[in-house]
């Protein structure tokens, strides 16, 4: 989702690193009691030991049962980490204190390497140039129409041409796979004006978008490193990993800097610039360095989180036929211009109600530059990693009723059967404050571009009948993929 990490990619990776040695300290103010675990403490070991395999779902339990929603967790070699699922800590966080936490050397060390100066890896005067950059342009008509006219032709010459394929014979399509190259592609025609050709199945996967999945996964992994010490070691060694990242920016970047020479000299020659971001930017006055880590960090939002979020959305409408015929409803044979999509509220209303039970990124933290105090009371120290966590908040019963595990879109339209507005800092998404996403009505006019163009044609049926599951890494993923079998609509 290109547009929905937007100026705001998270420490979703962080989570592996917050879970990585068991030997923790946990300090739970609870409703009835108070527990607390020391370190070496057997029973934090044991616990971690017990919940290996769901430990999503039990932090969010954790996080359910603190009075104020909010965790201290105590790790070794690792900082005082905070995670919290209280909107007022989240508020307070992202905007009211916002200058206190900024990304801080953590975040910006783990993906130096790779994101360099972009909008993501970088605080105070260089963020805010590139943020003022891009809040421009991002306001501009002339982009909106360029990115419509991007969908309407990747929708139209490769992903209906393969999900028609796939229906006439009777195949298993990875739709988390499709989701993925049709992502690249239009994030690639968007941010660079060029043309990865990754959703045209007969040809080969692209370089670029090679070495972005390598670059990205050995990011990630990074964070989830038990002692940063290793990853550090094996970079000044040159081995490994760190090995094949270095190859693997090495490759992104020429990538990068060579389609940044061709578009310079096509735009000199024609004394005119294009609507790609790169074209837009590179009229700024920006150094190629900036401009060529910007244009990476906008394909690395746009790589997967849009994917990520139709992916989940599309198999929960298979397990809920009757809202999937209400979207199909609302979609009629009507164009799928900017306008029409805006008003497509249900469609919209999906969308949030997915991404509040399955958020691309289910973390993301910040480091404390001052000793502070949280609203709910909770004493940060400066250093502290202080974490919100969307995942757990769409699944708190205070903020969501005793219906938060239901897939239930009708939650987020009121009477008028319009969008209801909810606080950021309850459903933190697209973030909110100074770091909102800028690019979030353009997110939900992508997704619903496709919603429509797919659910309009096409029905798709899950191979696997149990529950799928669900992987956090820099962005969320469907374990084993999303294969389905695709029939026409109407078709028996």
């Amino acid at each position: 989702m290109f547009f929905t990490l937007l100026l705001s990619l998270p420490l979703g990776f962080l989570f592996l690193s917050l879970l990585s040695i068991p030997s923790c300290s946990l300090k739970l103010k609870l409703r009835k009691l108070s527990l607390t675990f020391t370190p070496p403490s057997i029973g934090c070991l044991i616990s971690f030991y017990k919940n290996r395999h769901r430990l999503l779902s039990w932090y969010t339990e954790l996080i359910s049962e603190s009075a104020t929603q909010t965790i201290v967790v105590h790790r070794l070699g690792a900082p005082r980490t905070i995670v919290t699922a209280n909107p007022d800590n989240v508020e307070y966080i992202l905007k009211t204190n916002f200058h206190n936490f900024p990304k801080g050397k953590l975040f910006t060390e783990l993906l130096g390497d790779f994101l360099g100066l972009g909008i993501f890896n970088v605080d105070g005067d260089t963020w805010s140039t590139q943020r003022k950059l891009a809040s421009h342009e991002f306001s501009m008509k002339s982009l909106r129409e360029f990115v419509v006219k991007v969908l309407e032709d990747e929708v139209e010459s490769r992903l209906v041409p393969v999900l028609e394929n796939a229906a006439g014979n009777d195949a298993v399509l990875d739709m988390q796979d499709v989701l993925r190259r049709f992502a690249f592609d239009t994030i690639c025609k968007v941010s660079l004006g060029m043309d990865p050709c990754c959703l045209d199945l007969s040809r080969p996967t692209p370089p670029l978008s090679a070495a972005f999945d390598a670059a990205s996964e050995i990011s990630a992994m990074r964070g989830a490193a038990p002692v940063g010490a290793v990853w550090k070691l094996k970079r000044l060694l040159n081995v490994g990993s760190e090995k094949e990242l270095k190859d693997a920016v090495k490759l992104v970047h020429e990538c990068v800097n060579e389609i940044i020479k061709l578009k310079r000299e096509k735009n000199e020659d024609k004394n005119e610039s294009e609507n790609d971001l790169l074209s837009r930017f590179l009229e700024s006055g920006l150094d190629q360095e900036m401009v060529r880590d910007m244009v990476i960090s906008f394909l690395m939002a746009g790589r997967d989180t849009t994917s990520a979020a139709l992916t989940w959305l599309f198999w929960l409408l298979t397990g809920h036929r009757e809202i999937e015929a209400q979207v199909v409803e609302e979609i009629g044979d009507q164009r799928l211009g900017f306008d029409q999509l805006k008003n497509m509220s249900f469609i919209k209303a999906c969308l949030c109600e997915s991404m509040r039970l399955y958020p691309p990124v289910v973390w993301d933290s910040k480091h404390a530059a001052r000793d502070d105090v949280l609203p709910d009371g909770t004493p940060v120290r400066r250093g502290n990693r202080v974490t919100y966590f969307p995942y757990g908040m769409g699944r708190m019963e205070e903020l969501w009723g005793k219906d938060r595990l239901e897939f239930r879109p009708d939650r987020w339209l009121d009477e008028n059967r319009a969008v209801k507005m909810v606080s950021p800092y309850k459903f933190p998404v697209f973030q909110g404050g100074p770091r909102v996403c800028l690019g979030k009505e353009m997110a939900f006019i992508q997704m619903k571009y496709v919603v429509a163009a797919v659910l309009s044609r096409f029905e798709l049926v899950p191979v696997r009948s149990e529950p799928p599951v669900f992987i956090p890494l820099l962005t969320a993923y469907m374990a084993g993929g999303f294969n389905v079998r695709v029939r026409r609509r109407g078709q028996q």
